[in-house]
């Protein structure tokens, strides 16, 4: 059979195209990984993300065979890290750890250096922590309902401290201003170490810092619990009441999640996401992010990807209420 000038050009160039995007996915899994991984910590050793990255370290280095070095790239409220991941090769050896600013760094910057959608894909929600809102012992108010009383009896005379300017913590505070009609001033530090001393002094009246975080200083008495800012109680800490109970609709934690760049291949993420979600479910692992009060969770790509779009829109009206920049 004789093929014309038309028909030859197409057999040249179908020769010469590359393989469809699924049959390249295919291969990426295929002897992946062969190298170390780099797992990208945006934010400074020693808080929670840090520790629940060097938890999982171990537990993957067992399942992928490969060596996973933990890089510390901190600032502009984790937005470097972040960065760093977006623009790293989609080759699955880059993986970024994100928190809550995560979700609300876009309403709170007006120039971000990545697209939060476009550049980075989801693996998974690995963790989730509770929040807790407490007080200095010398306030004259000991649950939630009385304290919304107070501040509206007594508008602009609280203050509360968060670890810093547009963190989950300074949001759960604003949002708890919106849906409780009240107002406070806000007091940012430079991580909630010199809040501590501040609050049980009774320097500034409140503190919204992570539940785990807070736990010694509430066991010791230096701080009364008003309540933790999710829906329901949390688990490790049974006693102290949810803002849920008293405000409906209101849950803010602090997530942890996992991401890479927006062009890994598919198969290869939900790899990576299936793998992390067995690790998060041996016990050894699950029983020591408990005991620091981490609830692992293990979520698909899909969910978490739906996740943050969710939460950018939740923040942004938040945001955009209370006329929050930090830029």
């Amino acid at each position: 059979m004789k093929l014309n000038r038309r028909q030859l050009l197409a057999v040249a160039a179908a020769a010469t195209t590359p393989l469809p995007f699924a049959a390249m996915a295919q291969g990426a899994t295929s002897n992946w990984p062969n190298k170390p991984i780099r797992l990208i910590v945006p934010n400074v050793p020693g808080g929670g993300i840090d520790i629940l990255a060097r938890l999982m370290q171990g537990e993957l280095q067992k399942i992928w065979g490969q060596n996973i070095i933990v890089e510390y790239k901190p600032g502009a409220g984790t937005v470097l890290g972040t960065d760093f991941v977006a623009k790293s090769a989609p080759d699955g050896y880059t993986l970024g750890m994100v928190v809550t600013s995560h979700v609300i760094n876009p309403s709170l910057r007006k120039s971000m250096p990545f697209d939060t959608l476009k550049d980075l894909a989801g693996v998974g929600m690995t963790a989730v922590s509770g929040i807790v809102l407490v007080a200095s012992p010398k306030t004259p108010f000991n649950n939630l309902r009385e304290l919304i009383a107070y501040a509206k009896a007594n508008p602009g005379k609280l203050s509360y401290a968060t670890p810093g300017a547009g963190s989950s913590m300074h949001l759960g505070g604003e949002l708890l201003k919106q849906q409780a009609g009240i107002e406070m001033v806000h007091i940012p530090y430079k991580g909630s170490g010199g809040a501590y001393p501040d609050v049980s002094d009774g320097r500034v009246e409140l503190l919204i810092d992570p539940l785990f975080a807070s736990m010694p200083h509430i066991k010791s008495g230096r701080l009364k619990p008003i309540a933790v800012l999710s829906a329901k109680r949390d688990p490790s800490a049974p006693d102290i009441p949810a803002f849920g109970e008293v405000l409906q609709g209101f849950n803010v934690q602090s997530i942890n999640g996992l991401v890479v760049p927006a062009a890994t291949p598919r198969e290869l993420v939900r790899k990576i996401s299936d793998d992390v979600a067995k690790a998060l479910r041996t016990e050894d692992l699950k029983k020591r992010l408990l005991d620091i009060g981490l609830e692992p969770i293990g979520s698909s790509p899909e969910q978490f990807d739906q996740f943050v779009r969710d939460e950018l829109k939740r923040w942004e009206a938040v945001v955009r209420k209370a006329n929050i920049s930090i830029d």
